[in-house]
């Protein structure tokens, strides 16, 4: 059967390994997922990503990240999903958490986090919220 949400997939990934203790976890490759993860990267949420092509198909291998046997990621929501796409502009994208999370944005500059898309002066659809 087809997969209708590939990134809400990965997340799930995520959160699943983290609530595992599990170090990485694998998902399946695509450029925007590649993009989602420099993102969580750049913010320090994971610790790493690499192409992995063990199997037949491309996966990507996400190192988590634990701070004192606690996950980075304590909170990770897909916000616009297929069945109900959710954007923004840049002055009104939504702060996680009072500014300490981050709200990931799919901007024609690629995909960003919320600060970067302000300071850039873009808008673009709502992926998900990470706290």
């Amino acid at each position: 059967m087809a997969m209708t949400d590939p990134l809400g997939d990965m997340l799930t990934r995520i959160r699943n390994g983290q609530q595992a203790k599990k170090d990485s976890v694998l998902s399946p490759a695509s450029k925007l997922r590649a993009n989602v993860l420099e993102v969580l990267q750049r913010e320090g949420y994971i610790r790493g990503y690499s192409e992995d092509e063990s199997g037949k198909h491309k996966a990507l291998r996400i190192e988590l990240k634990y701070f004192e046997g606690e996950p980075a990621i304590k909170y990770v929501a897909r916000v616009s999903k297929p069945g109900r796409r959710v954007y923004s502009g840049s002055q009104n994208l939504p702060t996680v958490r009072n500014g300490l999370g981050i709200t990931i944005v799919s901007t024609p500059r690629g995909v960003l986090s919320d600060s970067e898309a302000r300071s850039e002066n873009v808008g673009g659809e709502v992926l998900a919220e990470v706290f």
